[in-house]
């Protein structure tokens, strides 16, 4: 049978035009992917600060291991979620892990006093002007973090002076070195120690 040119053109001879086959839309642009962290960064954020925040978490949580694994554990996912947080490297990236986990922790004690209101049936008014333990915890845990980019020798003195409440002769028969020695070591941990809690927004009060 013959085809007729005319048909393939889009009319009949004679007729109505023959409609257009209608064109294919094109399809929906793929919604953009997320980056997130390499796994083996990931992991290796793990080995380097995992310990240290697990500690820290459980003096937070008063020894409540399971919430503390579970800071830990969102704290991470958070970096997974957020590779250009830690950009820097795995080495350098505790401070940005720290403030993560105190966020979480605070939010984690926030909700639970919040259903415990709920539960007790009471009024914000009840508790309008109550201390939030967790802040001064973390606070104290801010400073540590700080300590920790000083020198071991100052450290140690500033540990035993203000952590532990000892005097200079106390803190001279700990270390083993003559008192003169702890008061110089004190004076430049201070003076060494105030800019790094500068840079966090933080002010010495030792």
């Amino acid at each position: 049978m013959a085809i007729d040119a005319t048909a393939l053109a889009g009319t009949t001879s004679g007729d109505a035009p023959v409609p257009a086959v209608p064109a294919v839309p094109a399809a929906p642009a793929a919604p953009a992917v997320r980056p997130t962290l390499d796994q083996d960064v990931l992991a290796e954020l793990y080995r380097l600060h995992g310990g240290y925040l697990l500690r820290a978490m459980l003096r937070v949580t008063s020894g409540d291991r399971g919430k503390a694994e579970d800071i830990v554990q969102e704290t991470l996912l958070r970096a997974w979620q957020n590779p250009a947080a830690v950009q820097r490297g795995p080495e350098h990236s505790r401070p940005w892990l720290f403030t993560v986990a105190r966020r979480i922790a605070i939010d984690h004690y926030r909700m639970q006093a919040a259903r415990a209101q709920e539960v007790a049936d009471e009024t914000p008014e009840d508790h309008g002007g109550a201390h939030d333990p967790y802040d001064e915890v973390l606070v104290a845990q801010d400073v540590a973090v700080a300590m920790a980019e000083l020198q071991p020798h100052h450290r140690d003195v500033l540990v035993q002076l203000h952590m532990k409440g000892r005097s200079m002769v106390e803190v001279a028969q700990v270390l083993g070195v003559p008192v003169g020695t702890v008061k110089s070591r004190s004076f430049y941990a201070v003076r060494a120690l105030r800019p790094i809690l500068e840079a966090r927004g933080m002010a010495w009060a030792g």
